[in-house]
């Protein structure tokens, strides 16, 4: 991770600009080549295949949050409207988060009971109480 850093500065400083450039992404390279090597040569444990996988899960994650945060600094020197635009997207998306949940699925089946207790049921002639 040091060394893709280190690269992403120096490639920042090459260009002419004060900020890391691609240095996530060299270092998750450079992760996939001496993982690679390892396999090859017989020499990669079991444990640190499983690192390997570890961070290759979490490459994206790391980017978007980076990407989201570089935005958010935009947004906010970008004015009212880039703000407001950014706040109705996430509005806008929170309330699709039902609508899309209910496109071309099943419902999810029912839950089992925890620690083996049976459901609650009642008789089906049982009066009912409305609260009020």
């Amino acid at each position: 991770m040091l060394v893709g850093a280190f690269i992403g500065e120096l490639i920042g400083l090459l260009i002419g600009i004060d900020a890391n450039v691609g240095g996530v992404g060299i270092s998750m390279l450079l992760l996939i080549l001496v993982a690679a090597k390892g396999q090859a040569s017989d020499r990669l444990r079991p444990i640190s295949a499983t690192g390997i996988t570890f961070w290759s899960g979490i490459y994206i994650p790391v980017v978007v949050a980076m990407a989201a945060s570089q935005n958010v600094v935009a947004a906010v020197r970008g004015g009212t409207a880039a703000v407001l635009a950014g706040v109705l997207a996430v509005v806008v998306s929170c309330a699709l988060v039902p609508v899309l949940s209910r496109i071309g699925g099943e419902p999810p089946p029912p839950l089992e009971p925890v620690g083996g207790q049976r459901p609650l049921t009642l008789p089906k002639d049982a009066p009912v109480e409305q609260g009020g």
